[in-house]
């Protein structure tokens, strides 16, 4: 063969025969082996003398065998791989020689200059075990891989006429027992007797070293050396006998089979014409075990990977008396290997589980089939990858991950041709768990991205599709259908941007929800059935106009409700264009109404025949302005059921762990990888004060029982995206600023969304008390105070406890409708304030008519004049100060708190004019509240005393802060009043 390798290896094989060449000069002094008394010199005479040997017979083969050997050509590609495993072969030759010979150098002069120093540990088959170990294993790995593959057979035909010329001498390298062998068993024989002889010296060496050891340390590492050794004995007898059945094997089998499954490495392990058994499936007759594969021969064959592959004993009860059966269980077929009698059934057994375990830990034990490992069953969860062929939904899908006893479980990933892919937790073969999702568009470049919890193969509880227009949909899915409670937004780029925010039902706009019109500034509120807008609905617009009516398949219908933005009503029958047509009635503002026909024909202004009614009363001037929408059409309690639903679905199941993630959409235990793909609905992955973990939650509720810890843990619980209280609340406000924020603006709303506000206190102060009774149950001990809260307890309830910590959320766009809706009343109130921020102090106490008496000025020695220039916005300072406070707060608890410290500063500051203690009667108190309050200049005072009202806890109607509530209405009133809006100075 002329090439580069071969001519390499002739010339370092010269070179090395040329130092080899001559016989190793005697040693330098002869020694009576029976007469030393120190074995270890024993051991290293010996030693040196198999080495010698050993050495010169290295040189010996490589020269007449191995060089020849490689030195021969071949074309085609099956003699260009033969040639690739004994160059291999030769290397590993090489490196077994030049380990072997640089340690005969070294032990040779250290026995020729210090022969009576040397101990155990300068031999180095004992020091250096380890490395013989894998130059020996190496070789016999290679040579067993040539044999395999019939290259002996191959190259002795192709040097047939080299062998005829040289035939003594290999004979001479032979066993003289050995006679007559073909050319093939000859080269066979030469390249491993002689190694093999080598590692038996080494063996019957450290055998008398041992018998003769006398120290302990010395015996212990001697016995453990020779152990080793015989392990390698073992190991190269095994795969010489695996080499040589696997060899028969391929020889006995068709070509077809044979090219399908020939490959150097794979060595046979058992034969069912060796060790019966039979198949269940009948179209196959014969089984064969591979190291790396269990194949099923017949008319064709199948082959499964060892790695993904389980043995499952079938129990004796369900096997007949005359079969012992194994159950196999691969990703895509299970089938029985049968057999008549019970140890031939253990003996597939055996093997089968030995032979996986060793697939799976990706090595051979050592030896190849020792009692160490004898019993040890592979274990049932694996990770590997398989290509799914049969008609399923996984057809022809790459898996790669986790499976349990044939089937995917755990986390992995999928992959099609066409490039849908899953990636995420599977559980017996489906997805389950959390996983992301990428669906290919056929007709369309781009993906929907579903990142998603599953359940059984199917979208289940909490997810988000990112879709390949760009729109994205968050909520909740059910059987692969968005279901429940979700929010689908387009990007503002398309050409109708939209954004719905409400309930599904089987991917489909289903129940109460909310309807963002973008392109042309329109919201609707209301129902929806098969993705119309169906039922009683709300149409609001940019310019502050709203509709109230039925509509029918995404059509108005009956009769509606139009507010325009002067505040008119207008009642009847209206166009998809919201024009009245036919009978109608029109009220405006100040009470007048129009009732008749009021037509729009096409082109001409508005005709109108009916009656004109102007009896109206003064009270009822602004009665539309009070009209609001949405009361009775939309009960309170059903508008976001989908919100609630699974939460309750979550505690009724006992708030199970493995639920929390699909009924919450909240995900505690996941791979770094994903989870950083879960951007769950308004769960920003912040840092965390507190655990979300469920049962974390329920401790915590358990041992926080005292009112300023349960606050100080349910405050931190409402703003932690992790936790479930959290994930409700931010659920709650975005619907909340998706009705009533930008367009839904509109104060004929503020109704709906104030009771809306209350309403989900109460739920939370619900969830609050279902979660810790399910963590009592789970501790089997009642809560420290079980007794059921009443509205007139004392016991914390919505109000106190959860109102407070929730209100911040939603206040920006409740109390942004309360403005709007006190806008004239609060115009009128503020021109009052201007009016009276004109007087001087005394001016103005002189004008409230505040009796002289409990003026704070009375020790001024001024004239009436010096005080009005001198004194301004000094009384009653500290009170007034402390009634600015009720703006820097949104709880109305803390508001009321507000109002009553500012009546106790007026009145300790009348008593202290007064040198006595003093309580104010009505008469007194209300004039200076109006005095207080116009120093104050609250702008909204409107707005802030009607959010008291209609927020405070029921429990304080008709006490203190009830009265001091209306106390302050009764001042707003009056500031109102027209002679004090137009009051001019004399």
């Amino acid at each position: 063969m002329a090439n580069s390798n071969s001519s390499s290896l002739s010339r370092r094989s010269a070179c090395r025969h040329k130092r080899n060449s001559n016989p190793a000069k005697p040693l330098r002094r002869a020694v009576d082996v029976a007469g030393l008394k120190d074995v270890c010199q024993v051991a290293v005479r010996s030693l040196l003398r198999t080495e010698e040997a050993f050495l010169s017979s290295l040189a010996r083969i490589n020269d007449i065998v191995l060089q020849p050997l490689l030195r021969t050509d071949s074309d085609d590609q099956k003699g260009k791989e033969h040639m690739k495993l004994l160059l291999l072969l030769s290397d590993r030759y090489h490196a077994l020689w030049d380990r072997t010979e640089e340690n005969y150098k070294t032990l040779k002069q250290k026995y020729n200059t210090s022969e009576s120093s040397l101990t155990v540990h300068d031999i180095y088959i004992i020091l250096k075990k380890n490395l013989f170990l894998e130059v020996y294993t190496q070789y016999f790995t290679c040579f067993t891989n040539y044999a395999v593959v019939h290259g002996f057979d191959r190259a002795a035909k192709q040097t047939s006429g080299y062998w005829k010329t040289n035939k003594k001498m290999l004979k001479q390298l032979l066993a003289p027992s050995i006679s007559e062998p073909t050319i093939s068993i000859s080269l066979h024989l030469v390249l491993h007797e002689s190694i093999r002889s080598q590692v038996q010296q080494y063996a019957l060496i450290l055998t008398r070293l041992n018998e003769n050891a006398e120290e302990v340390d010395e015996k212990n590492l001697v016995s453990d050396a020779l152990n080793l050794y015989v392990k390698l004995q073992n190991f190269i007898s095994q795969s010489l006998d695996e080499a040589s059945l696997t060899k028969t094997l391929w020889g006995s089998l068709g070509s077809k089979l044979v090219s399908s499954l020939c490959i150097p490495e794979r060595r046979l392990q058992e034969d069912s014409k060796c060790v019966p058994v039979s198949i269940s499936t009948g179209r196959f007759e014969r089984v064969l075990l591979f190291d790396d594969l269990l194949v099923l021969q017949g008319s064709d064959f199948r082959s499964f990977d060892l790695k993904l592959v389980w043995v499952d004993p079938v129990s004796p009860e369900k096997s007949t008396p005359t079969s012992h059966s194994l159950r196999i269980i691969t990703p895509e077929e299970e089938f029985l290997l049968s057999s008549k009698e019970a140890q031939h059934k253990a003996v597939w057994q055996w093997k089968l589980n030995q032979v996986i375990r060793q697939r799976l830990d990706e090595k051979r034990d050592f030896p190849l089939w020792g009692k160490s490992e004898e019993g040890l069953d592979p274990c049932a969860s694996r990770f590997s990858t398989y290509t799914f062929k049969s008609e399923c939904r996984f057809k022809n899908a790459v898996y790669e991950g986790e499976f349990s006893w044939g089937k995917p479980h755990g986390k992995g990933t999928l992959k099609w041709p066409d490039g849908h892919n899953y990636v995420g937790d599977f559980k017996e073969g489906l997805e389950d768990g959390f996983g992301i999702c990428l669906i290919p568009h056929s007709s369309e470049d781009g993906y929907d991205c579903y990142k998603c919890h599953w359940s059984e193969g199917k979208m289940q509880g909490y997810g988000i599709c990112e879709y390949s227009d760009e729109s994205v949909y968050k909520g909740y899915f059910k059987d692969n259908l968005r279901h429940g409670f979700g929010i689908l937004k387009s990007p503002v780029s398309t050409k109708h941007p939209f954004k719905y925010t409400g309930h599904w039902d089987s991917d489909k706009k289903m129940g109460y929800g909310i309807w963002d019109d973008i392109e042309s500034g329109q919201r609707y509120i209301g129902m929806w059935q098969n993705d119309q807008r169906h039922g009683a609905g709300i149409v609001v617009m940019q310019s502050g106009a709203c509709y109230q009516g039925t509509f029918l398949m995404d059509k108005m219908t009956g009769t509606g409700i139009l507010i325009s933005e002067d505040d008119s009503v207008l009642e009847g029958k209206f166009t998809e264009q919201l024009k009245l047509d036919g009978k109608g009635k029109l009220t405006f503002q100040n009470g007048f109404t129009l009732e008749g026909n009021l037509n729009n024909k096409a082109g001409k202004d508005r005709q109108t025949q009916g009656v004109l009614n102007t009896t109206s009363k003064e009270q009822d001037y602004g009665i539309t302005r009070r009209l609001q929408l949405g009361l009775d059409e939309f009960p309170v309690e059903k508008r976001w059921q989908g919100i609630y639903d699974p939460f309750f679905e979550f505690i009724s199941s006992g708030c199970r762990e493995e639920t929390e993630e699909s009924f919450l959409g909240i995900h505690v235990q996941t791979s770094k990888e994903l989870r950083k793909s879960q951007e769950y609905l308004f769960c920003q992955r912040d840092s965390e004060e507190i655990s979300g973990k469920i049962e974390d939650v329920l401790e915590a509720l358990y041992e926080c029982q005292d009112p300023e810890s349960l606050q100080s843990y349910l405050q931190k619980a409402l703003n932690s995206s992790q936790h479930p209280f959290g994930k409700l609340l931010k659920s709650l406000s975005a619907v909340f600023q998706a009705t009533y924020s930008g367009i839904g603006a509109n104060w004929h709303l503020l109704h709906m969304a104030q009771e809306e506000v209350k309403y989900h206190a109460w739920k939370i102060w619900e969830f609050y008390r279902n979660f810790t009774h399910v963590a009592s149950k789970q501790k089997g001990k009642p809560l420290p105070d079980t007794e059921e809260d009443t509205e007139g307890s004392e016991k914390e309830n919505p109000y106190t406890l959860i109102l407070p910590l929730i209100l911040p959320r939603f206040h920006p766009e409740l109390f942004m409708l309360y403005m709007l809706y006190h806008e004239k009343e609060d115009a009128f109130y503020w021109q009052g304030i201007v009016r009276l921020g004109l007087f001087s102090d005394t001016k103005l106490l002189e004008f409230l008519e505040v009796q002289k008496n409990l003026w704070p000025l009375k020790d001024l020695r001024l004239t009436t004049n010096q005080r009005y220039s001198l004194v301004r916005d000094r009384c009653f300072l500290s009170a007034t100060e402390c009634f600015q406070k009720i703006i820097t707060t949104v709880d109305p608890r803390e508001k009321l708190g507000i109002l009553l410290k500012t009546h106790e500063e007026i009145e300790t500051i009348v008593s202290r004019v007064m040198e006595k203690e003093y309580k104010l009667p009505m008469d007194d108190l209300l004039p200076l509240l109006v005095y207080v309050v116009s120093r104050a200049r609250i702008q909204r005072l409107g707005a802030e005393i009607h959010l008291i009202r209609d927020l405070m806890d029921p429990k304080n109607e008709g006490g203190i802060y009830d009265f001091m509530l209306t106390a302050i209405e009764s001042c707003y009133e009056h500031i109102q009043k027209e002679e004090i809006r137009l009051y001019r100075f004399p």
